[in-house]
């Protein structure tokens, strides 16, 4: 009988955890696919290729490497226009906000702000603004990817598609 309720509580305990992971993963998948969607007007403003599409496509496919400046280019332009960055930092209010409206609790908010945050402050503070945000986008993903925060890339994609 009491192996039944190890069993039991075990199952009771796997089940939470999973479903404190998933809403951390649909949270991501939101911030991941509103933040996408100035990607054409930053294309346009910045004179910047439609090769840079794969790497956003690709972005949350954990052995997909980033490593066009213009990724990190885009990237830059799109957390401007979304206030998440100014003068070449984070705005930590704003990066909250932007957490919160796309369903993260203030916890997982400012665990995301501090993913972002850290990865700022261990990077090296490179002269090309572009290659600095690249170098933030690749930490933050490899953190994300440590939580299993990362999105589905099926379900991303399906998203994206039902979006055009």
């Amino acid at each position: 009988m009491l192996q039944q309720k190890e069993l039991l509580l075990f199952a009771v305990v796997c089940l939470s955890l999973t479903q404190m992971v998933e809403p951390s993963a649909d949270v991501v998948k939101g911030m991941t696919l509103n933040f996408g969607k100035g990607l054409e007007e930053c294309k346009k403003e910045m004179n910047l290729p439609d090769s840079i599409n794969a790497d956003f496509y690709n972005f949350w496919k954990d052995d997909h490497v980033l490593t066009n400046r213009d990724t990190g280019c885009a990237i830059m332009c799109l957390s401007s226009k979304l206030e998440l960055v100014s003068d070449g930092k984070l705005h930590h209010g704003n990066t909250l906000e932007y957490a919160k409206q796309h369903g993260a609790d203030d916890t997982v908010a400012q665990q995301l702000v501090d993913l972002i945050h850290n990865c700022e402050k261990a990077l090296p503070d490179l002269e090309d603004p572009c290659m600095k945000v690249l170098e933030w986008a690749k930490c933050f993903k490899i953190e994300i990817h440590k939580l299993n925060w990362a999105p589905s890339m099926d379900v991303l994609a399906g998203e994206m598609l039902a979006e055009i």
